[in-house]
């Protein structure tokens, strides 16, 4: 099949889409409305200045299905505007523009228009901008920097804005540790360490609209591989998450944030937190937006469960999963393998294989 160009501003006007974005019939979103998800809604701010108890249904929900909402998050209103600004902004640029910025094989951050450099077939209706957010100490510009360095000095102030959401972004997401740390039994502050000078991705997502949305998908099912993803989206919507053997709408909220487990979490928290499955649709009608930030450790952070989780568990049942780095499921996911619904099966079998070659066949 013939590579394809993802430019957004044309694609959306065809009456019919290429082939290469076309997923099967399985994997497609049914015709209709889809019934909306109940999930717990967290109040942050009463739970940090309380005594720390863990709202009803949020253990459940963390181990059935990975997900949950949280709100009185103390994320300014005003920057959240300025992002959603700055993302209209950029991706109205034209294509040519945008791909100053491309990302490369292999790398986590950059512009990507559909992954068509990537993937031959499913390519979902999208185009992204990801960033690398590092906390490490001497990296409190990194973002800022990025913007001026690959696009220039005309985008200084869009470099800003980001900047400063990645920093209300790593500061949220850490305070929520402290909840799934409680919901687990643990000490609030049990997580949080784990996550100190972490290398965080934030990513704009852009879902232009499609005339054929029952043939395709601004992302496919799977599971992110991250450790917690803090997504907001606008009034549009599309979120889906699986759960009971069916998919969910995820009903947009302006004030507050969907928090969903990944793999890596999971594998913290020894497979007791389910990861989210989840995927994005599209419409005729209006594009999509959304804000996504990913919280991970450092690269090359052991990830392995707490003593306590695993005194609780008795040391003498298998682990759910082997020690691995932050980095080596990066490049997995990266090099080898496309994230879905398996990631961390096939993960540690290329552990236990000796982390060659992967060969995963192209679906």
């Amino acid at each position: 099949m013939a590579a394809v160009v993802f430019d957004a501003t044309v694609l959306s006007r065809e009456e019919h889409i290429p082939p290469q974005f076309v997923w099967p019939a399985d994997e497609a979103p049914a015709a209709g409305d889809v019934a909306e998800i109940d999930v717990p809604v967290v109040d942050l701010g009463a739970f940090l200045s309380g005594g720390g108890e863990v709202p009803r249904g949020v253990a459940e929900a963390c181990e059935r299905h990975g997900f949950f909402v949280v709100a009185n998050h103390g994320v300014d209103a005003a920057l959240l505007a300025g992002a959603y600004r700055c993302l209209d902004a950029f991706f109205a640029r034209p294509l040519a523009e945008k791909q100053r910025a491309a990302r490369r094989p292999g790398e986590s951050h950059g512009y990507a228009s559909s992954f068509t450099a990537r993937f031959r077939c499913r390519l979902p209706w999208k185009e992204t901008l990801s960033l690398a957010c590092p906390a490490a100490p001497g990296s409190e510009r990194a973002v800022a920097d990025y913007f001026v360095a690959v696009l220039g000095d005309e985008y200084r102030h869009m470099g800003e804005v980001y900047q400063e959401y990645c920093d209300a972004m790593t500061r949220l997401a850490l305070d929520i540790t402290e909840v799934l740390a409680a919901a687990l039994g643990l000490d609030r502050g049990a997580l949080r360490s784990f996550f100190a000078g972490g290398d965080s991705v934030m990513r704009l997502n852009h879902y232009p609209p499609c005339r054929q949305p029952h043939l395709t998908l601004g992302t496919g099912p799977h599971r992110d591989p991250t450790s917690l993803t803090l997504l907001h989206q606008d009034a549009v919507g599309g979120l889906q998450v699986l759960t009971g053997g069916a998919w969910r709408a995820v009903r947009p909220r302006a004030d507050a944030f969907v928090v969903n487990v990944g793999d890596t979490f999971a594998a913290l928290t020894d497979g007791r937190h389910a990861s989210c499955l989840h995927r994005a649709v599209v419409n005729s009608a209006a594009a999509r937006r959304s804000l996504a930030f990913f919280l991970n450790p450092p690269l090359d952070r052991v990830v392995r469960p707490p003593d306590a989780l695993l005194d609780a568990a008795g040391r003498r049942r298998q682990r759910a999963y082997p020690d691995f780095t932050w980095r080596e499921l990066l490049e997995f996911t990266q090099k080898h393998y496309r994230s879905d619904a398996g990631t961390m099966d096939a993960f540690v079998a290329w552990i236990e294989g000796g982390r060659g070659n992967y060969g995963q066949e192209e679906k």
